[in-house]
């Protein structure tokens, strides 16, 4: 059982399982709800700097428009595209690692989920 095992290296985490199926590696309700949750937290990680850099430029446009009074609409999303390109630019290889990461172990153990 552990020649069977991988593992995912990411910031700081690691996504390790033994097949990372109940029931021995068979297709079960269980299964598909298994990797439909870890779809899910890869993806939040994923999306979580784009975000939350959005968020915190949108919070300080927003502020500076109540204090100034001006109300346009490009004024916020200028500020937002730039940023998201920004933060994805610097974060753009940890991205790509994780999701090849994901995608690799689960496509590894595609051979225990259909035997």
């Amino acid at each position: 059982m552990a020649a069977n095992r991988h593992a995912i290296r990411g910031q700081g985490r690691s996504y390790t399982s033994n097949t990372g199926m109940p029931n021995g590696g068979t297709m079960t309700p269980e299964t598909v709800i298994t990797v439909a949750q870890q779809a899910l937290y890869v993806t939040a990680l994923l999306a979580a700097p784009l975000l939350l850099s959005a968020l915190a430029v949108g919070l300080v446009v927003g502020m500076f428009q109540a204090a100034t009074q001006i109300n346009e609409m490009t004024l916020t999303f200028v500020p937002k595209l730039l940023i998201v390109g920004l933060v994805l630019m610097i974060a753009g290889p940890w991205l790509l690692k994780t999701l090849m990461g994901f995608t690799l172990r689960l496509f590894g153990e595609i051979p225990t989920l259909i035997g």
